[in-house]
């Protein structure tokens, strides 16, 4: 079959898409990304082998805005742009990850007659997939709390497909130990840019608990701005840490980690689970509805993590949930147990397999 997939914006949508487009590539299928040309698309697909597409696309103004009209006649230039490329070569299937780069692809796809899947990693469903779920044959999902979010189209959970060299790199370590390391290796992660709150309490939180004796081991990912600071915190403390700006290598980091403190995207919730880590989910507060806090609580519920929101997070509270977390390993394990079992799956095959069946029952 010749499958198109719509995979351009942030990273969120870009991995899980080159991912599932790689298994179809595997399957033997025709595949061609469709991106927007954005600087953080060329890092992920510089090794994909197959044919690329870029369109325009940007994102959306409030349609209560007073620029909803100028939003409109973006849409409308995109559709009428993808229409024109794909009409060149009209693809069996379009899958769409979401984010304003799915619109444009996605209007063409429905007006040629080309079945549309959708796939929406977060608990709340995105603006372009709440428009676009209506037209879609099935929107796949992450989480099944998304099914009340889209009453009215065909949900089928899926899970999120992870990045194919995280997969491998798993495969090739050891298997981890049960028991909790010692010293208590401890995962700080704020995303690809950092989070200087995180960052913040961390520098006042750590070298707390070092005065108390408890050994600790730090890995953390702090954002270019935050760096050389944490760095110098953690040596002045005297606390061993493995201190980076930012690394697309984290298989090993998950692999040791006993504990992550991060925020709830989507694909960081997936590689959690998928590596067994409990989590201390501190999700980002202006995420577009609230929707990280909506995935913490998700997992929250299911017993593999615990949420603090951003505005209770103080180095109190935190030195506090530390010095407990690391004296109860019973607590920690069952937390690492329902990650594996209860958590968010990788959905590749199963994305994957649902493409096949769109295009093929159409």
């Amino acid at each position: 079959m010749k499958v198109a997939v719509a995979c351009g914006g942030t990273g969120g949508h870009v991995f899980p898409g080159l991912a599932t487009a790689r298994e179809l590539m595997r399957r033997g299928h025709d595949v061609t990304l469709w991106l927007t040309g954005r600087p953080t698309e060329h890092a992920a697909t510089h090794e994909w082998p197959g044919h690329m597409v870029q369109v325009p696309a940007q994102g959306f103004s409030s349609f209560r805005s007073l620029k909803v009209f100028q939003t409109l006649w973006r849409l409308h230039g995109a559709r009428r742009k993808c229409r024109l490329e794909m009409k060149r070569a009209v693809p069996d299937v379009l899958l769409a990850m979401g984010s304003y780069a799915s619109v444009g692809p996605c209007a063409a796809a429905v007006s040629l007659g080309v079945p549309v899947v959708l796939h929406e990693a977060n608990v709340i469903p995105g603006r372009a997939v709440r428009l676009l779920s209506r037209r879609a044959v099935a929107v796949a999902v992450g989480f099944e709390e998304t099914r009340f979010h889209l009453s009215n189209a065909q949900v089928e959970v899926v899970g999120v497909p992870l990045r194919e060299e995280l997969i491998l790199s798993a495969r090739a370590m050891p298997p981890r130990e049960a028991a909790i390391h010692h010293p208590f290796r401890l995962l700080i992660a704020g995303g690809s840019m950092g989070a200087h709150k995180l960052n913040e309490i961390a520098m006042r939180t750590l070298p707390g608990l070092a005065k108390k004796d408890i050994e600790i081991q730090v890995m953390h990912l702090t954002g270019r701005e935050d760096e050389a600071a944490v760095r110098t915190a953690y040596e002045a403390a005297g606390i061993p840490a493995d201190v980076s700006a930012f690394t697309t290598n984290m298989a090993p980091l998950y692999h040791t980690a006993d504990l992550a403190i991060c925020r709830a995207g989507a694909s960081t919730c997936a590689e959690l689970a998928f590596f067994g880590v409990p989590a201390l989910f501190v999700p980002y507060p202006f995420a577009a509805m609230d929707h990280q806090m909506e995935n913490a609580r998700a997992l929250e519920k299911r017993g593999t993590s615990d949420v603090v929101a951003e505005t209770a997070l103080t180095s109190e509270w935190l030195e506090a949930y530390l010095t407990e977390m690391i004296s109860r390993p019973e607590r920690l394990a069952r937390l690492r147990e329902a990650a594996r079992k209860e958590g968010v799956r990788d959905g590749t095959q199963a994305l994957a397999a649902l493409v096949e069946r769109c295009a093929r029952s159409s």
